[in-house]
C-alpha cells in the first residue's frame, strides 16, 4: 500500500511540473544558442536561458543485447526529457519513459513485456559560461522516481550526480567529459549500490547547422549481484535546420561482453 501511495504522489509530482510548463515558455531567447542535451552519450555544460524550455523526446529507441544463448530486444518510445530555465544558470528537469517493450529470448521461450518507465527528476547549475561556449562546467544532481514497472522501470529510488564540461577547441571542435557518480538500483530493484561512469566525446560542427559527435563510455557497476564494467563507442548526428529545431540520429557499440551489441536511436528537440 505504501508503495502504491509513493508512485502515484510521484506520478502526480511529475505532471505537476509538466503543466507548469506552458507558464514559463516565452519567445525571447535571451541571445542564446538552444543547446539541446542529445543526442549521444555525454551531457552538455549549457542549461537554457530564463524562461525558454525545451522538449527532448526520442521517436524510437532499439537496444540488442546477446549473452551466451539469450538474446534481449528493448524498444524505448517517446522517452522525453523537459528543460525549463529558472535563472541564467539553473535549469529544471523533468524526465519520463512513457513506453517500452522488452522481447527476451531464452533457447526456444520467449517472454515479451510492455511498460511504462520511471520518472527523473533533476537541477542542472552551470558554473562557467551557461551559453556552453569556451570553457563550460556545471554540476547536475538527479533522483529516478519508481513510477515504472519492469523491467523497464528500476523497482526503487535512485539518485546521481553528472559533471559536464566542455571546451571549445575552435569554431569547429569541441571536448567534451561527462564524469557522473550514481546509487543506482539493485538488479533485484530492492536496494542500491555504487555505479559510476566516464564520457570522453569530441564534436565536429561540419556547418552551421550539422553537428557529428564521437564518444567513448566507461562504465563501472558494482550490483551485488556481480560487478561488472561496460565500454561503449558511440557516433551521432544532430541537425539543426531551425534555431530553436535540432534533428538527430545515432548508434552506439559495445565493445566488452558485459555491454549490449548495439543501440539505435532517432529523436527531434524543440525550444519554446
Amino acid at each position: 500500500m505504501a508503495r502504491d501511495l509513493w508512485k502515484a504522489g510521484a506520478t502526480l509530482v511529475l505532471f505537476a511540473m509538466v503543466l507548469l510548463v506552458p507558464a514559463v515558455a516565452h519567445a525571447d531567447d535571451q541571445g542564446r544558442d538552444y543547446c539541446p542535451a542529445r543526442p549521444g552519450l555525454g551531457t552538455p555544460a549549457c542549461t537554457m536561458a530564463p524562461g525558454q524550455v525545451s522538449v527532448e523526446t526520442s521517436l524510437g529507441d532499439w537496444t540488442l543485447d546477446k549473452q551466451g544463448g539469450d538474446r534481449t530486444d528493448t524498444v524505448l518510445i517517446g522517452d522525453t526529457s523537459v528543460r525549463i530555465g529558472l535563472t541564467d544558470t539553473i535549469e529544471a528537469q523533468v524526465g519520463w519513459t512513457p513506453l517500452g517493450i522488452v522481447r527476451e529470448r531464452t533457447g526456444g521461450t520467449v517472454n515479451r513485456a510492455t511498460r511504462t518507465g520511471d520518472a527523473t527528476l533533476g537541477i542542472k547549475a552551470n558554473l562557467r559560461n551557461p551559453d556552453g561556449s569556451g570553457l563550460s562546467v556545471a554540476v547536475q544532481p538527479f533522483m529516478t522516481l519508481p513510477v515504472g514497472r519492469a523491467p523497464i522501470g528500476a523497482g526503487d529510488w535512485g539518485a546521481g550526480v553528472v559533471v559536464p564540461i566542455t571546451y571549445d577547441l575552435s569554431k569547429i571542435v569541441n571536448l567534451e567529459l561527462t564524469p557522473e557518480v550514481d546509487a543506482a538500483v539493485d538488479q533485484d530493484g530492492r536496494s542500491r549500490h555504487l555505479a559510476y561512469s566516464g564520457v570522453v566525446g569530441v564534436g565536429f560542427a561540419l556547418n552551421d547547422a550539422v553537428t557529428f559527435t564521437l564518444e567513448d563510455q566507461l562504465v563501472r557497476d558494482e550490483d551485488p549481484s556481480g560487478a561488472t564494467t561496460q565500454d561503449f563507442v558511440s557516433a551521432s548526428l544532430a541537425w539543426m535546420p531551425r534555431k530553436t529545431l535540432q534533428l538527430d540520429v545515432g548508434a552506439v557499440a559495445g565493445l566488452d561482453r558485459h555491454a549490449p551489441d548495439v543501440e539505435l536511436y532517432a529523436g527531434i528537440a524543440r525550444r519554446f
